[in-house]
């Protein structure tokens, strides 16, 4: 089957694997596989997107029907379920979000009880299970049929638990702040969070209909954002995707600063608070080359993994290493939570500035980003990179050119049927020039 991909299992709606008789089997394989021969109690949250009603009534049947008992939170932020698996002392979490995607997408996103994602091994499990037919032999009984209820205050336990990531003497009173939150799964939460906290919010894009998650706003599409920081003399602009997990800034002056750029300024802070015990911080194979020579100059190492904050939260767990990210807006600081939180990055952020007194335009200096060109070329198949000659022999010729200077990097999408070259260096129209070549050689490759 193979349908777990970069962060859970992600599709069309209603095409496999994001089916409602996909999704029934798989809340039985997950109540069997993670319910340690108990019934067990799985939690089950979404983002706004229309067909995470019959995607949530699928699992929860599933999950009843192998003798679980189901918490539902409506939508929620993929971090709030993370956190409400561990505190509700439940035996998995679900999401159901296809995170930054437009709404015909969907998908499931699973925790184990620690709240933390849940680990390649236990997947290939729940997998196996489906694929076995064993998901026929688990059904309960009548009389052992589990229930499903509703968590009425899961908002305001996430708001709770958000706000305490800002320190205790802080306070965001006089700070204007304009949130995106892309209509989809915080828009109650991220408000409430920043105006209890005394912000002054402006609030855009939240008001989910089903159909306008991440439609043209969002992480991915910040612009309107930025002019509306302007427009309203704001501090600080914040920008959330679908489910929440990640988040892009924009500073006073109307500027995009991405993961990259929040994960050097963390860094600079946690280090001069004596905070980064290790001085390593983890960012993925994507991150630009100018966080790697920021975080040295001072004298933080960065660790790299492959996309996805899985991995990096793995290898954060593995070294003991507080802070990591990725350049798409995946912020992890791992005293605060256990996956991609872009409500308690943003904190984070807002609480440097107020400690430093100075504007986020100034605290983004720490680093400076190489030139850096992402082409994404749709494949029908993805044969693995090293099995074409004529595309190894280009990267290598192209890495040869760079040297020092830059890097190569050509990798498919774990979660689309698309393959990523990627190219940083210093001179912008070059590399654009050498990843549309590699792009052009890559689609004809795959297509053999």
């Amino acid at each position: 089957m193979g349908f777990f991909g970069t962060d859970g299992v992600r599709g069309k709606a209603n095409v496999y694997p994001m089916t409602c008789d996909v999704m029934q089997k798989l809340g039985i394989a997950v109540a069997s596989v993670l319910g340690g021969g108990k019934s067990p109690k799985i939690i089950i949250g979404k983002d706004t997107r229309l067909s995470g009603y019959m995607f949530e009534s699928a699992l929860a049947s599933g999950i009843v029907s192998a003798g679980g008992r189901v918490l539902l939170t409506g939508p929620l932020p993929t971090p709030g379920i993370a956190f409400l698996t561990a505190s509700m002392r439940c035996d998995a979490g679900l999401v159901i979000s296809a995170s930054h995607n437009p709404y015909q997408d969907n998908g499931v996103k699973i925790f184990g009880r620690d709240g933390f994602k849940l680990p390649g091994r236990e997947q290939d499990a729940i997998e196996k299970f489906i694929e076995s037919e064993n998901w026929q032999r688990s059904l309960s009984p009548a009389d052992k049929i589990g229930g499903a209820k509703r968590v009425d205050d899961a908002v305001g336990r996430y708001v709770v638990r958000c706000k305490s990531a800002l320190p205790k003497h802080m306070t965001l009173d006089g700070l204007k702040v304009v949130i995106d939150t892309a209509n989809g799964a915080a828009y109650k939460s991220a408000p409430l969070v920043f105006k209890e906290l005394g912000a002054d919010v402006v609030l855009l894009n939240s008001s989910p209909n089903g159909r306008n998650i991440n439609h043209e706003c969002g992480a991915l599409h910040p612009e309107a954002l930025a002019k509306s920081v302007v427009e309203n003399g704001a501090a600080i602009g914040v920008a959330l995707d679908g489910d929440a997990d990640r988040l892009i800034l924009v500073d006073e002056k109307g500027s995009v600063v991405d993961g990259d750029e929040i994960i050097a300024i963390a860094a600079k802070a946690l280090l001069e608070q004596g905070a980064l015990p290790q001085k390593k911080v983890v960012a993925t194979v994507m991150s630009n080359i100018g966080l790697e020579q920021g975080l040295s100059s001072m004298g933080v190492s960065l660790v790299r993994t492959a996309v996805g904050d899985r991995h990096v939260v793995a290898k954060m767990r593995e070294e003991s290493i507080v802070l990591g990210g990725e350049q798409s807006g995946h912020l992890i600081f791992l005293e605060h939570g256990t996956t991609g939180d872009g409500i308690v990055a943003a904190l984070q952020a807002a609480s440097m500035m107020i400690d430093s007194g100075r504007p986020l335009s100034e605290l983004r200096r720490v680093m400076t980003k190489s030139p850096q060109v992402l082409v994404n070329v749709v494949v029908e198949s993805k044969p693995p990179i090293d099995s074409m000659p004529k595309v190894v022999s280009r990267i290598s010729e192209i890495e040869n050119l760079l040297g020092q200077t830059g890097r190569v990097l050509v990798r498919y999408s774990g979660t689309e049927p698309k393959a990523r070259v990627m190219i940083e260096g210093p001179d912008e129209s070059q590399i654009l020039t050498w990843a549309t070549e590699l792009s052009e050689l890559l689609k004809k490759a795959a297509a053999e």
